[in-house]
């Protein structure tokens, strides 16, 4: 919420794409989830710049192997850093800015910009054997959440004040001050909040 409501643009494209596919006359059901494609692109930059956790799942290698021209002994713990890898300028243009449309389009839009891994770049929920198997579950979940807070309401600042984005490690991430932000009605009908 906190990158779409700072976005104008963002949230402007992702309140079209619903009006688009929900109706001003109705309300988000789980049908329309899988047609919105710019709030599922959003979702994806938004895990990008702030995965749920520095570091994925832990990994001890069976074998002695070579990675990236280092040997890596049998039984030591390995740990890949998910946060600095979706935020390398060697991998992603402007890797600090927040751009939904890099998964609109060339590998990122065909299945390389999956949940599941298949892009070693974009790893929010980890990759192989060891992928989280919530994952289903919680695009849903996030996807059907979001839309319906951003095709209900329109949402703004108090003040019109920037918010605070700085985060705080523990066993995940979150962010070091609450977001607090002002709904206002944006359906044509009251009747549809009931």
């Amino acid at each position: 919420m906190t990158e779409i409501i700072q976005n104008p643009n963002v949230m402007k494209r992702v309140q079209e794409e619903l009006a688009q596919v929900v109706g001003m006359d109705n309300i988000v059901e789980e049908s329309h989830v899988a047609k919105l494609k710019y709030l599922d692109a959003t979702v994806k930059e938004t895990l990008r710049l702030h995965p749920a956790g520095l570091f994925l799942v832990p990994r001890t290698p069976s074998q002695d192997c070579v990675l990236g021209g280092y040997t890596v002994p049998k039984g030591c713990t390995v740990l890949v850093n998910a946060w600095k890898i979706q935020r390398d300028p060697q991998y992603w243009d402007n890797p600090l800015e927040f751009n939904p449309d890099r998964f609109l389009t060339g590998d990122l839009a065909n299945n390389k910009g999956d949940y599941y891994g298949c892009n070693m770049n974009f790893l929010p929920f980890g990759s192989g054997k060891r992928v989280c198997p919530a994952i289903p579950l919680a695009k849903r979940l996030q996807m059907y959440l979001l839309a319906s807070l951003l095709h209900s309401f329109d949402w703004s600042f108090p003040g019109g004040e920037k918010p605070d984005l700085s985060e705080k490690w523990d066993l995940g991430r979150k962010k070091l001050k609450p977001l607090m932000v002002i709904p206002s009605q944006r359906l044509s009908s009251i009747s549809l909040y009931m």
